[in-house]
């Protein structure tokens, strides 16, 4: 069973809960979403493995999950990106965002998400049960695909894509 760490509103942890059920019930717990450049200003983007348990199939940035109770959540960054993509550069912190959505099979994502980047000119080496494809694409041109194909993208990559260009400074 894998746990992942509750938090109030200001990112205090409150306690652990499995997973699968924080999923449920749509309790407010801690994740990070992972932005990588390489040189040219390309943003990384993967397909979510197709039997992922929700946005199967959907493309989002190069990494997101859940740092594991008492796991320093910079540190978690670090150890998915390497077991997703297969990658290790260094990240640095961009912001946080809370958001809560709905998918139709049930479940309910309601995270307060810490946002990395990183820079890298590295092909991934996919995890098949994370990821399916990936492709280096440029600002512009993912948001012009989100606008026009919004439902190829998962709810918070489309939440945050904006500001995480912004901020990186492309």
């Amino acid at each position: 069973m894998e746990h992942v760490v509750l938090v109030d509103e200001h990112d205090n942890a409150i306690g652990t809960a499995d997973k699968l059920k924080v999923h449920q019930s749509g309790e407010l717990h801690r994740a990070f979403s992972i932005f990588i450049f390489n040189s040219k200003g390309e943003m990384l983007i993967q397909q979510r493995a197709l039997d992922k348990y929700h946005s199967g199939g959907l493309w989002t940035n190069a990494c997101c999950s859940h740092p594991r109770p008492d796991e320093a959540t910079l540190d978690a960054a670090n150890r998915r990106l390497k077991e997703e993509l297969g990658m290790v550069t260094t990240l640095s912190f961009l912001f946080t965002f809370q958001y809560k959505t709905d998918f139709e099979n049930g479940l309910i994502e309601h995270e307060l998400d810490h946002v990395f980047v990183g820079t890298s000119d590295v092909l991934p080496k996919l995890n098949p049960a994370e990821a399916k494809d990936y492709k280096y694409i440029s600002p512009k041109k993912i948001l012009e695909d989100i606008h026009l194909h919004p439902d190829k993208y998962t709810f918070w990559f489309k939440e945050i894509v904006q500001k995480a260009i912004d901020k990186y400074g492309n």
